[in-house]
């Protein structure tokens, strides 16, 4: 179980992703993790070992490299979960949502700044390997092809994916009335305006941070654009990118099953302004659905867990 982030104690205080799964899974036993950057804790069967990756981008993909070719563990059967907080489209699914990733995609980009680009560019952003926004190319640029994956974009195993929004999607989330008044600032037709749901999608993992109606656009844009139309933009966050790149690379080299792994996403905010705001205004607002958001992404995720760890013999290796 990877989260990516805790605030304080690991215990009994502001919960980050790691403390909801450390109190709701009673977990004691803390494992040291050196090339980490915090202890890991487990359950006493040793059948659950849960994570803190670090952000951005970086810090995760270091995390999980080091994580599966730690000698101490064979992974190589082991199913991972990404569970974390995210920013999501507010035309897609409304705060307290939880997502279910079926493409993760990264931003591996060109950028040139709007002011000096031409006047029809929605945005100054496009691939590496193309010349404008929005096209699709796959060779020429600065860089021989092989030296960077130039669509940096990664299917999850679409059967797994499938299997847990099954296992899922009726789930009761947690809705508290704190949130209708942030659901009042966006439009009627938008999917922020009804309540949380679990949902599937494109997931943008990028090292920024990035907010408002412009960026939202690109977002809609790039995760279609490299997904070549299969999936759309729900969700955004700092890390999935790194740790998918990561995972694919350790499951060439026979370190882990790259089929066996699910990243599931919860909304804390919206990645635009509402109406009536700013962007600036609207990012510095803070983020009312941190905390439900936090308990819909555990009430997701230990759904799937716990029916992985009840029925091994189903869904674990069938031969050594």
């Amino acid at each position: 179980m990877l989260t990516t982030y805790e605030i304080g104690e690991d215990t009994g205080d502001r919960a980050g992703e790691f403390q909801p799964w450390i109190e709701g899974e009673h977990l004691t036993e803390k494992v040291p993790f050196p090339l980490g950057i915090h202890p890991m804790y487990t359950d006493a069967e040793h059948h659950l070992l849960v994570v803190i990756t670090g952000t951005p981008i970086a810090p995760a993909t270091t995390s999980v490299t080091a994580l599966a070719t730690d000698p101490r563990f064979d992974l190589r059967h082991a199913y991972w979960m990404v569970d974390g907080i995210s920013g999501f489209d507010p035309t897609v699914a409304s705060v307290g949502s939880v997502s279910i990733a079926d493409y993760v995609v990264g931003d591996i980009t060109r950028y040139i700044d709007k002011r000096e680009a031409p006047k029809e560019w929605p945005y100054g952003y496009f691939m590496i390997t193309a010349q404008k926004p929005n096209q699709y190319a796959l060779s020429g640029g600065d860089a021989p092809d092989g030296s960077i994956q130039h669509n940096n974009a990664f299917a999850l195993n679409s059967s797994l994916v499938s299997w847990a929004y099954g296992l899922t999607h009726a789930i009761p989330l947690s809705d508290p009335p704190q949130l209708e008044a942030q659901r009042k600032l966006y439009k009627a037709t938008d999917k922020a305006a009804g309540h949380p749901a679990v949902v599937t999608g494109g997931d943008f993992g990028s090292d920024t941070f990035w907010h408002g109606k412009i960026m939202t656009g690109f977002a809609r844009d790039w995760v279609r654009l490299l997904t070549q139309g299969k999936t759309h933009f729900v969700s955004s966050d700092m890390e999935d990118s790194g740790i998918l790149e990561a995972l694919t690379r350790l499951g060439q080299a026979g370190k882990v099953d790259a089929n066996r792994v699910l990243v599931l996403r919860s909304a804390s905010n919206y990645t635009e302004q509402p109406r009536k705001m700013t962007a600036v205004q609207s990012m510095n607002s803070g983020y009312d659905g941190e905390i439900v958001a936090l308990t819909n992404g555990y009430r997701v995720g230990s759904t799937i867990i716990h029916e992985l760890l009840r029925n091994w013999n189903t869904y674990g290796p069938q031969t050594p």
